[in-house]
């Protein structure tokens, strides 16, 4: 029988498995940015990604964070829980990189006084835009409750990534955090850690080690995420 596909994204495919409160997530080589405007592939993407993101939900997990990882059970898929996805992605910032620099006319690089935090609407068709907490509350996305929970998870997210990555000699720079619930109702982190979703430097040259490569024709895009992926598993 063939696996029922449940979902297809622009970086991962979601498939059905034998257990109703799992499922197995498949990352792809496909590559997008500006809102799908511009399309691609990066060789081996996948199969990094799905590395990476193995190996920090693992790290989390140690510091007592949820996450939705079961196991990797192929080198570009993983075994997760089900979730329930909130419909709002977090972001947080250590510096300032992307569409800050663009919106509030921060200089590139310039480190925040705290980890700033900023929340997300997930809608393609309106671009995935910034939405305040008072929208969050019109909108009725997430309760205070689960908003306060999400911020406070989100900033411990940060201290241990950044420790992690620093010993490293890479600067965590930005990244994205998508949250929902399992079907007990805790509140567990979901989707991916990677190249993708964060922004990577080398801390002594601030090379760009993400998907800024691939958004900005840099060149080397392929090289970045695997210099990510050898650090990452030292």
């Amino acid at each position: 029988m063939q696996p029922q596909k449940l979902y297809e994204g622009k970086a991962k495919i979601i498939w059905a498995t034998e257990h109703p409160e799992e499922v197995a997530q498949q990352f792809k080589d496909d590559a997008t940015a500006f809102d799908g405007q511009k399309k691609g592939r990066i060789a081996s993407k996948g199969v990094r990604n799905a590395r990476i993101s193995a190996i920090l939900f693992k790290l989390l997990e140690e510091h007592g964070i949820s996450t939705q990882l079961v196991e990797q059970i192929f080198e570009d898929t993983l075994l997760c829980k089900k979730l329930d996805m909130y419909p709002v992605e977090v972001v947080v910032r250590n510096y300032a990189a992307g569409s800050i620099c663009k919106r509030l006319g921060f200089e590139e690089g310039a480190a925040m006084k705290k980890p700033m935090l900023e929340f997300f609407l997930k809608d393609d068709s309106l671009g995935d835009p910034l939405i305040t907490e008072a929208h969050i509350e019109e909108l009725e996305l997430v309760s205070e409750a689960e908003r306060e929970e999400i911020k406070r998870l989100a900033l411990k997210i940060n201290d241990v990534l950044s420790r992690f990555f620093a010993e490293r000699n890479i600067l965590l720079v930005d990244f994205k955090l998508e949250f929902g619930k399992d079907a007990a109702g805790n509140i567990v982190l979901g989707d991916e850690i990677s190249p993708d979703t964060c922004r990577l430097w080398d801390a002594g040259t601030r090379k760009k080690l993400d998907k800024d490569r691939f958004r900005r024709d840099l060149g080397e895009v392929e090289e970045a995420y695997e210099e990510v992926l050898n650090r990452v598993e030292k």
